[in-house]
């Protein structure tokens, strides 16, 4: 094995792999976006073109979109970079503790966030910096911080975008590169020849579960409850065609209704029909919880339900469906049941076989929602050999990003040998490589599917399981996923070709901004 051979990275400690150093250097003459999947080295690309920017003498300034993504790099940076100054800096700190941070140090580490609000108020300019890095690049759309930034880029600043996947959708790809001005995409996936070498098989499988009696009757009742209500939309004229009621339906209902509300319409239609759009919502989660999570985390959403609608001021439709004769009916066997889902005990018994095959084994286990993370917790706790840690966002209670840096260095270290985790361990954190990796559901986004896959399979063979109910909703996400990766490239090249036709030589065209 050889080394990466700079004056600015610490000899023998960054192994030298052909693809990484193709990358990097295409990405120091175009403003390039790079896609590559999860665990195969988007920060080793990072620190190379880092390097090469710090012996031409221009600083660096490196975004990632969470602090303990922003502490890892630093991390990662410092450990490996020849006399190099490494500067943190985040939203905590006073504007004029940044200013300094940026005017001593040669690498800076940020948040977006911190660095837009000092790019607005003048703190310091895009000038000080040669390379702008963004991390978990797929974010740059819409008023996310990494517009400002962008909006702040000169011809002077090259900049990198680094992403295991940006997406499917054409349209959110080429918003990334138009506002974040990268004028080249390039694309790696395993299957190509240059990666292929460097990569360890990760075996996907299957499992499916037939959904119980008693869930299935439930979901009948509830869609019974939803039949009811969608036909009333129908009457008053706001569905679109032959749609079914799907949560994408029901979204696109409530935009146009808010649309004509905006331009002055009024009437008892638009109002009945945002309530009732608001009331099938909430049944078509209430469904998706029954058929993919299970009993446990229905009867917790229903119960919520229930207390927000006698609350003094509850929710108009929320109150109508709790008084729902249907409503009641399902509640009842709900909160009667002492069944769970069979995804559940199937968990319990896989998470056990690998255990016990390899009591050093690594097992993360990704879960769509919060409620059920408590669920999983608790009962693979009960595993012998088991020592269960949860990782979940920050938000309404959740876990402090110095709470979740402590969970995954409990993992490295082996303190924990499984994790359930909802999306906020999909994205970017270099997540120790696990033996095996769960997904309790299946899940829609093809950017989710391979950032959650990518958790496996890093330093030797790993294996993902896919839990299915089969039938509903679970068969129809695990489809909706497969279908939009396989798109994804092809999608990719295509507007990699269209870019070359719209930028000169890896530069903006005057007007384009």
């Amino acid at each position: 094995m050889g080394y990466i051979s700079h004056p600015k990275i610490i000899p023998d400690t960054v192994e030298e792999r052909k693809y990484q150093m193709t990358l990097a250097r295409d990405c120091l003459n175009v403003n390039t976006l790079v896609v590559l999947p999860t665990g195969l080295g988007k920060t080793i690309i990072a620190l190379y073109i880092t390097a090469v920017m710090l012996q031409n003498g221009k600083k660096v300034l490196l975004m990632a979109p969470t602090k303990p993504l922003v502490e890892q790099h630093a991390s990662v940076f410092s450990g490996l970079l020849a006399d190099a100054s490494i500067g943190v800096m985040n939203g905590l700190m006073k504007p004029e503790t940044r200013k300094g941070i940026v005017e001593k140090n040669d690498v800076i580490v940020s948040t977006p966030q911190s660095v837009a609000n000092d790019l607005e108020n003048g703190i310091y300019g895009m000038g000080d910096f040669g390379l702008v890095i963004y991390d978990e690049a797929h974010r740059g759309t819409g008023n996310y911080a990494y517009v400002t930034v962008a909006g702040r880029c000169t011809k002077e600043n090259r900049s990198v975008g680094l992403t295991a996947s940006p997406g499917g959708d054409v349209n959110k790809v080429e918003e990334v590169c138009r506002n974040l001005r990268f004028s080249r995409i390039d694309v790696r996936t395993e299957d190509d020849p240059d990666v292929a070498p460097y990569i360890h098989d990760t075996y996907i499988k299957k499992i499916e579960v037939n959904m119980p009696r008693e869930l299935l009757d439930i979901v009948d009742i509830l869609k019974k409850l939803l039949d009811h209500y969608f036909i009333e939309l129908t009457n008053l004229r706001l569905t679109k065609g032959n749609w079914p009621p799907s949560m994408t339906h029901m979204l696109t209902i409530g935009e146009s209704v808010q649309k004509r509300l905006r331009r002055g319409e009024r009437s008892m239609t638009l109002y009945r029909g945002l309530t009732v759009q608001s009331i099938c919502i909430k049944i078509l989660h209430a469904v998706n919880l029954a058929e993919t999570q299970g009993m446990s985390s229905l009867r917790l959403y229903m119960t919520k339900l229930s207390e927000e609608a006698m609350a003094e001021k509850g929710n108009k439709g929320g109150k109508e469906l709790v008084a729902r004769k249907e409503y009641i009916e399902a509640w009842n066997m709900v909160s009667g049941s002492k069944i769970e889902h069979p995804k559940v005990s199937k968990l319990m018994s896989l998470v056990s076989q690998i255990l016990n095959s390899d009591p050093s084994s690594k097992v993360m286990v990704f879960t769509q929602y919060r409620d059920t993370c408590d669920v999983l917790v608790e009962k693979l706790s009960m595993i012998e050999g088991a020592n269960v840690g949860k990782l979940i966002g920050q938000s309404k209670g959740g876990l402090r990003q110095k709470e979740q840096i402590g969970i995954l260095e409990e993992f490295r270290n082996g303190i924990r040998n499984v994790i359930v985790a909802t999306s906020v361990g999909e994205e970017g954190l270099d997540i120790a490589s696990t033996n095996a990796v769960i997904f309790y559901e299946p899940v829609p986004s093809e950017i989710r599917t391979i950032q959650r896959r990518g958790r496996t399979g890093r330093k030797n063979d790993g294996e993902v399981f896919v839990l299915v109910a089969k039938g509903p909703m679970d068969e129809v996400f695990e489809n909706s996923s497969k279908k939009k990766e396989d798109q994804m490239r092809s999608r990719l090249e295509r507007l990699n070709r269209d870019l070359s036709l719209t930028f000169d030589e890896g530069q903006l065209k005057l007007g384009d901004f």
